[in-house]
């Protein structure tokens, strides 16, 4: 019998890498599909908004009951998730320029300032939330955050969390999960 869901993306973690924690976790089988840089040109026509990453970590996490119990618990684990991105993004900005003079310009502003901006709200709210990202208990948003950390660590060629305790007990915890743990394991190793 196939799988029930193929999950299509390059061959690297990346904004995958969540979807495919959350159907490990819930132990839904999945073809992990990854195909070179190359061929996204004639993939790309075949999704009709490129990749919605987080639209289906939504859904995802509904399946696995890893969303929220009403609609604030899922206003707030959608607003972490949306800074996350957020996050992301600005980080993107930095790591895939190419022109080096200006990459050397954005470096500092990103690891002076963005960085622990967001990072020092990050690492208190997971004090605050008894170790998570929201509603104080284990949801997506946690998911979402330790999927994308070698992401986000392969753009600025650093350990993002080194300074956060609190978030390193985050991803400890997170990636001892059962399926988590077993997906990690078997899962074919990429940089990013």
């Amino acid at each position: 019998m196939a799988p029930a869901y193929k999950l299509t993306y390059f061959p690297v973690k990346a904004l995958a890498e969540p979807i495919r924690f959350l159907l490990s976790y819930g132990k839904i089988e999945f073809e992990d599909f990854r195909f070179e840089r190359e061929n996204w040109p004639e993939i790309k026509p075949h999704m009709p908004f490129a990749y919605q990453s987080i639209a289906i970590c939504r859904y995802l996490a509904k399946k696995v009951k890893l969303a929220g119990a009403n609609d604030l618990e899922d206003l707030e684990i959608d607003a972490i998730v949306d800074t996350i991105n957020d996050l992301r993004l600005k980080i993107a900005v930095y790591g895939y320029e190419t022109d080096e003079a200006m990459k050397e310009t954005r470096k500092k502003p990103l690891f002076d300032e963005t960085i622990p901006y967001y990072l020092e709200r990050i690492e208190a709210i997971v004090k605050k939330n008894n170790g998570h990202l929201a509603v104080g208990k284990l949801t997506w948003a946690d998911f979402y955050f330790v999927a994308l950390l070698d992401y986000l660590n392969f753009m600025i060629k650093k350990n993002l969390i080194a300074d956060y305790p609190n978030l390193q007990v985050l991803q400890k915890n997170v990636l001892n999960l059962p399926g988590i743990k077993e997906w990690v394991a078997k899962r074919p190793v990429t940089e990013a």
